[in-house]
């Protein structure tokens, strides 16, 4: 009755089969998974929300296939103050990332064909692809060196069948940002290969060291381009469900693009028209929350690195955006028992493997948290380290 490429494995993890034994319990974990700020006092205030979502005309309904002009305006002018020129036309809006993604892998690939993607990443992608028939390709991101890839090991990669190239810049976890001379190679390559160029920019405000946000919707290149970001990480705000994808590149494919999308998005009309309504307004919360994100996310790293000991046989890994911190463990170390070992003293940590490092041991964690409670998962996560990895423990642990 069912289709085979929806026939995912539900099994649980033995991570999530033990957290919830030890939350049965009412054992005290600290969570460095937590990836939702409402969660960790880093919700937007209510009443700036409300007095948003009271814009008039909150009460009607003007179906748009791509929006309401209002709100695709509203989002080609914060792209505009990162260098983009586009007009609203070429602004797409969706309830999230995920159906952007729905939708263009319906729109570039028939059943069969493949689209490139980083490895290391997030694995959401790989279900979106099994509903869509589409198969993944993943290209490895060298972990030291920038975004770390070459334009020769996506030709070695891709076949007959390649429809595009995808790159989530601050890469997730790792956090590796897309420099312009590189997006410049990519759309060369896309252009020449009649691909298309992907670039997920959710946590694209999110750069450290105090690095001005651009946008790969600035560049005016030749490759037919789509560019994605949304509410729910520019913002803070995923509840209210609401995402943007600019079509940029040559006119002929971008236009072709755009007349297909329309039909796309005709059928569906997913984005909540109150919150397109409030668009412009609920944009306008961003920078301030921005900076209280990005002072919790630089603190909570400064905490992590402060715990490692000089002579500790765990690191943690450079980066240039986003809200993650990745530890890089020792060879030998077993990522799932070192993970179980954490939640047993109350932390819980991801291990490499879910988001398919191509070599290595890894563990996985998010900045967000709150700085007492960071820090109190910090401390317990360095001396289960330090036990584990046989590393001399040191005073005030």
């Amino acid at each position: 009755m069912f289709s085979a490429r929806t026939a995912w494995n539900r099994t649980p993890n033995l991570l999530a089969l033990r957290r919830e034994t030890l939350r049965a319990r009412g054992v005290d974990v600290v969570d460095l998974t937590m990836s939702n700020p409402t969660e960790v006092g880093l919700a937007q205030p209510e009443r700036e929300v409300q007095e948003a979502l009271a814009a008039p005309g909150v009460a009607g309904y003007a179906p748009e296939p791509f929006g309401l002009v209002s709100a695709r305006e509203a989002v080609a002018a914060e792209l505009a103050a990162r260098g983009a020129h586009l007009s609203a036309k070429q602004v797409l809006l969706t309830a999230s990332t995920s159906e952007a993604y729905a939708f263009l892998l319906a729109l570039l690939c028939d059943p069969g064909d493949n689209l490139l993607i980083p490895m290391p990443g997030y694995p959401l992608l790989s279900y979106l692809a099994d509903a869509a028939s589409v198969e993944l390709r993943a290209y490895p991101l060298e972990l030291e060196e920038g975004f770390g890839f070459d334009t020769e090991t996506l030709e070695a990669l891709a076949d007959e069948n390649t429809r595009g190239v995808v790159v989530v810049s601050p890469a997730n976890p790792t956090g590796q940002v897309l420099a312009p001379e590189a997006q410049v190679a990519l759309d060369a390559l896309c252009a020449s290969s009649d691909w298309a160029l992907v670039v997920d920019e959710v946590f694209g405000h999110f750069l450290r060291g105090g690095r001005p946000p651009s946008t790969a919707a600035a560049l005016e290149g030749e490759a037919l381009t789509f560019t994605l970001e949304g509410l729910s990480k520019s913002v803070g705000l995923p509840q209210l469900k609401c995402a943007w994808t600019a079509v940029t590149g040559a006119a002929p494919l971008r236009d072709e693009a755009l007349a297909r999308l329309e039909i796309l998005a005709d059928s569906f009309l997913t984005a909540a028209e109150p919150t397109q309504r409030a668009l412009p307004r609920l944009l306008a919360l961003g920078p301030p929350w921005r900076r209280r994100v990005a002072v919790r996310v630089e603190d909570n790293r400064q905490t992590l690195l402060a715990a490692r000991p000089a002579e500790a046989p765990w690191s943690v890994l450079p980066c240039e955006g986003g809200w993650s911190a990745v530890l890089r463990l020792p060879q030998s170390a077993d990522e799932t028992a070192l993970a179980l070992e954490l939640l047993e003293a109350g932390v819980h940590v991801q291990p490499g493997h879910f988001y398919d490092f191509p070599r290595g041991r890894f563990l996985v964690l998010s900045l967000l948290e709150e700085p007492g409670r960071f820090a109190t998962g910090v401390q317990r996560l360095a001396r289960t380290l330090a036990r584990v990895l046989r590393v001399p423990e040191r005073s005030g642990w």
